[in-house]
């Protein structure tokens, strides 16, 4: 639709439907408005007005009635207060009259009925009303009565009732019409919105309609066509006609268009069928050319077309004209171009299509029977195939070529193309075919010469045959010859490894040895030489303290030496084991009895758990029995900080167990602790002798190590197996299995020698005895320093780095008597956190081996981390190997002194450090 050159589109219709609604909506808004307006305006006139005179009439009504009652109780009682009501009527009647006078305005019979009442109120007041009033008061009582005689008051009051009356009747007359006429009003009202409602109804949907007929319309139509085309029943030369200047319009126009490319592609899918179906069966490449150039000419509307075909002949590629479509003059058509050459070899060349058009009239001449014209449009495309330029092809026409014409030449570019391949091919195998055959007769003839050699070669390979098996014997015998000697390669590096691990295994535990001989060793000797040396300063108390370390210290020293003399029994064989029975429910308590204090020492939970099925006896050796679990209770114990050590002990499945043939019951103890564990890799190296998880000297947990190795030698020799399974972290647990009845192959020999405990007793005993010696030695100090006379050591502050209680109890006794002030870390990290704190120590006693942090690299974080470099600091250590002092010296120390210390020289040194300190100092 076009409104004066206006394209009135679809989005302008929807805006002038939506506008169209609107103003209906607004008139009859605007109707509806204006008619309730009316309406509340008749309401507001009555509710107002007529309520209001109704009002003022019963107003003035009451106020006749105040006056007649007022008047009539003064007379009766003579009470001046009977009067009030009286006066106030008299004041008020006239307002109220003269109020519903004015708004009578628009009714003068209603103003005239109300003013033939106004002279009746005044008569009555006057003549009635004041002169009683009068007449009382001046006590003429005859007067009043003769005036109720007459009747005079009664009659005018009876006349204003009924006027009043007949006046109100009349008011509300007229206010029942109003409503009435209000009713109808309200009744014209609804029926105006009905109409308006049916009329913008009618309105919007005839817009409705014409809206969407003008748009439907054109899009059925498009619709329709779609449909047809999925269906394949629609004639593409068909098109949508639309009159309208809309996006309807635009639609039908892309319709069309769609149309117009459906119609060019059916038409080149058509054309490509049609050619196709003319290749097939052709076994001929000329042949096949010819058919190609005069069924596609017509199809392009071509005057005239040729075909070149690629050869190749010596390495020289050139294309060969091989069919023409209407040439009248051979001479004139090329009968071969190289690449490059003219517009058919630059084509090929290039592998892309010339579409040429206004050529001049004397390029070429199309011939008829009526005359010759000169085509002006020329095409010239190369036929492809897998990249290469199987020929190519050029038609000349009298008008241009179309899309749809260059479309089907370039999509049958790949196709014609494999059709030139495929014959092309053919031809290859009949030629090679008949070659073949040629070749045949001479190989036959060939075959016979061969038969007769083959006979003779037959006999050289069997002799070959002889030659190769000798040989390859000699082979398989180098081959096994080498395989052996390159095992006994391995085994030799594997056992050189072993002997290397070995050797260092054993050096670890000769300096672990040698720390753990001298320690006890050490405060034997300085307590002995300090009873010998202050025997009458020192009283009782401090002497048998005295005793009780030297007691305790030899004691752990002949344990540690029967452990390494046991152990060397039990490979030497020398150990025996002696059957008897043993209760096993008394294990439980003896287990109690022992380790419930070295629990409630360390703040742990200590469980026994027992299976109930247990035989009461077993028959073993308990000895080595009691030997076994007590090493395994201590190593739970010292390896465990915080947590629980749990024991079970119940029955085992001897089938399931590894390593145990007896054919009686198995008892299994196991041991599970909450500690540290011991890494996978080293759960089978703690069994080892010589071998610890913590092979160093500065490791955190004391012991030779030697503990697990005796326990499995006596497992073993109990008929028995012991198994470990552990955590990083979280805990391990050790289970020994014994056999209830020992067999007899397991016994041996014994001597006299018990198996100690583990080293881990030793070192619970070793802290409980610490906090009694550092007790001791605080009550001593203040009379020591009295006693001494050596000034130079007196106040001087020392610090002592050690890990064994028993050293730090005999040197803090020594030093203390001399008046140095001597303060303890139990290890390097321990030092560096005092030192940090307080650096004014005057000299550093450094142990070698211990826990945590070493001495050797506590005595470099001084050195370089905290910057101490004056500081004198003497290395004490236990090991006795060769070059030991040269290296502590390089990790900081200033002096060395070797134990078990000799207290006079450790005295030397101090003095002759102390004094170096006191110059530095000054």
């Amino acid at each position: 639709m076009t409104i004066k050159g206006w394209n009135y589109n679809i989005h302008a219709k929807i805006i002038t439907g939506y506008l169209t609604i609107l103003v209906c909506l607004v008139l009859s808004l605007l109707i509806v408005i204006n008619r309730m307006t009316a309406l509340q305006n008749e309401v507001d006139f009555i509710s107002k007005h007529d309520i209001e005179v109704h009002d003022l009439a019963n107003q003035i009504q009451k106020n006749i009635l105040d006056m007649e009652t007022g008047m009539r109780g003064y007379v009766i009682t003579g009470n001046v207060e009977y009067l009030e009501p009286y006066n106030l009527g008299s004041r008020s009647w006239l307002d109220n009259y003269n109020k519903l006078h004015s708004m009578l305005s628009d009714n003068s019979r209603q103003q005239r009925n109300l003013e033939e009442i106004k002279p009746l109120i005044m008569n009555w007041q006057t003549n009635s009303g004041e002169y009683m009033i009068n007449s009382k008061k001046a006590n003429n009582e005859t007067a009043i009565n003769q005036h109720f005689e007459k009747n005079t008051g009664k009659k005018v009051t009876d006349q204003l009732r009924t006027q009043l009356d007949s006046f109100l009747a009349n008011e509300k007359k007229l206010t029942a019409e109003r409503i009435v006429q209000l009713s109808q009003n309200n009744t014209n009202l609804k029926i105006t919105l009905y109409a308006i409602i049916v009329l913008v109804s009618v309105i919007t949907i005839a817009t409705a309609i014409f809206l969407s007929n003008s748009i439907v319309k054109t899009i059925k139509q498009v619709i329709k066509t779609i449909k047809s085309i999925t269906d394949s029943e629609v004639d593409l030369t068909t098109r949508i006609n639309v009159n309208t200047h809309d996006e309807t319009r635009e639609l039908a126009e892309v319709m069309n268009n769609l149309l117009s490319s459906l119609e060019k592609q059916s038409w080149v899918q058509k054309s490509m069928t049609d050619i196709s179906m003319i290749n097939q069966g052709v076994t001929d490449i000329t042949e096949l050319a010819q058919s190609f150039v005069t069924k596609l000419a017509p199809l392009l509307d071509a005057a005239y077309g040729v075909v070149y075909l690629r050869r190749n002949q010596g390495g020289v590629v050139d294309y060969v004209k091989v069919a023409g479509y209407a040439i009248a003059d051979e001479e004139r058509a090329a009968s071969s171009f190289c690449l490059g050459e003219g517009l058919i070899g630059q084509a090929a060349l290039d592998q892309r299509i010339f579409l040429i058009d206004h050529l001049p009239e004397e390029h070429f001449k199309v011939t008829s029977g009526l005359g010759t014209s000169s085509p002006t449009n020329l095409l010239i495309a190369p036929i492809l195939f897998e990249g290469r330029v199987e020929a190519v092809v050029e038609f000349a026409a009298l008008q241009p070529f179309l899309s749809q014409h260059l479309t089907l030449l370039d999509q049958l570019q790949d196709k014609f193309g494999s059709a030139i391949s495929s014959v092309n091919g053919r031809m290859e195998v009949e030629r090679l075919l008949g070659e073949s055959q040629i070749l045949t007769e001479e190989l036959q003839a060939q075959s016979e010469e061969l038969q007769a050699q083959s006979e003779e070669l037959q006999m050289q390979q069997e002799q070959l045959r002889i030659s190769n098996d000798f040989l390859e014997e000699q082979k398989q015998f180098a081959e096994q010859r080498a395989f052996d000697l390159k095992k006994a390669k391995d085994e030799l590096e594997n056992y050189s490894l072993k002997l290397k691990a070995s050797s260092q295994y054993k050096t670890d535990f000769l300096a672990n040895m040698s720390h753990e001989l001298r320690t006890p060793l050490n405060s034997i000797l300085i307590l002995s030489q300090m009873m010998m040396e202050n025997n009458a300063e020192m009283d009782m108390a401090e002497i048998g303290e005295y005793a009780r370390v030297i007691n305790t210290s030899g004691g752990d020293l002949l344990r540690l030496i029967d452990d390494i003399l046991d152990l060397s029994k039990i490979e030497a064989g020398k150990i025996e084991i002696l059957t008897d029975e043993v209760n096993v429910t008394e294990i439980p308590q003896m287990m109690r009895n022992m380790f419930n204090p070295v629990a409630a020492k360390k703040n742990l939970t200590f469980d026994i758990f027992i299976d109930p099925g247990l035989p009461a006896v077993i028959a073993t050796d308990g000895q080595r029995l009691q030997q076994i679990w007590k090493n395994l209770l201590s190593n739970a114990f010292k390896f465990t900080e915080k947590g629980s050590v749990t024991v079970r002990i119940e029955m085992a499945d001897p089938e399931k167990v590894p390593g145990i043939s007896a054919e009686g019951a198995v008892l299994a103890i196991s041991v599970t602790d909450t500690g540290i564990g011991i890494p996978r890799d080293k759960q089978q190296i703690i069994f080892e002798a010589f071998q610890q998880v913590d092979g160093t000297t500065n490791r955190q947990y004391g012991g030779t190590g030697l503990g697990l190795s005796i326990c499995r030698e006596f497992t073993r020799l109990l008929g028995g197996t012991l198994e470990v399974e552990s955590e990083v972290d979280k805990g391990s647990t050790f289970t020994l299995y014994i056999p209830s009845q020992l067999e007899f192959e397991h016994y041996g020999r014994v001597d006299d020698h018990e198996l100690a405990l583990a080293e881990v007793a030793v070192s619970v005993i070793t802290v409980e005895d610490e906090w009694m010696n550092e007790e001791a030695a605080e009550s001593l100090a203040v009379e020591l320093v009295e006693s001494s006379g050596d000034q130079l050591f007196y106040r001087k502050k020392v610090l002592l780095v050690e890990d064994d209680g028993r050293n730090v109890f005999a040197l803090v006794t020594a030093l203390e008597r001399k008046g140095v002030a001597v303060e303890v870390a139990e290890n390097g990290k321990r030092a560096i956190e005092m030192l940090q704190e307080q650096a004014d120590f005057d000299l550093i006693f450094m142990d070698i081996m211990m826990p945590v942090m070493g001495g050797y690299e506590a005595m470099e974080t001084i050195r370089h981390d905290l910057k101490l470099e004056n500081l004198p600091i003497i290395a004490l250590t236990a090991k006795a190997m060769k070059g030991e002092r040269d290296k502590c010296m390089e990790a900081g120390a200033s002096d060395y002194i070797m134990k078990p210390l000799n207290i006079d020289q450790l005295f030397s040194l101090m003095r002759v450090w102390l004094t170096e300190q006191v110059e530095h100092s000054e």
